[in-house]
């Protein structure tokens, strides 16, 4: 069975290029969410086995939405995407329970080897 991902990244042509990439490679994206107040509602509806979560977004960021997410299913695995330049961000996001990270623009091969590695595959 497929696996299950969600995409939250607030640009739709990087939830595009994200979802072009996982359905190549066999995963379903179950849901997209343009912001981390929408990821939290999606991850409660979808039970999603991933997510990928851009850190910079408006309404909630994805820090904020990972620490939501976590309160709801210490389990859940999460990769966080993140552009160059925000090595902080990214340091906080692991500490607040990412499993990977991702830089953008995003390397197919790469996104594949973050999931692959977090679903323990």
């Amino acid at each position: 069975m497929a696996n299950r991902i969600l995409i939250v990244d607030d640009a739709a042509f990087m939830r595009m290029m994200i979802r072009d990439i996982l359905s190549k490679n066999g995963y379903e994206v179950v849901g997209e969410a343009p912001d981390g107040a929408q990821a939290v509602e999606k991850y409660k509806e979808l039970k999603p086995d991933l997510t990928t979560m851009d850190i910079t977004m408006p309404e909630m960021d994805g820090i904020s939405a990972l620490k939501e997410i976590k309160k709801l299913d210490a389990n859940a695995k999460v990769i966080m995407c993140s552009a160059m330049g925000q090595q902080a961000m990214v340091i906080d996001a692991i500490q607040a329970g990412a499993k990977d990270f991702i830089v953008k623009p995003f390397q197919a091969d790469r996104v594949i080897e973050a999931i692959k590695k977090t679903l323990g595959q």
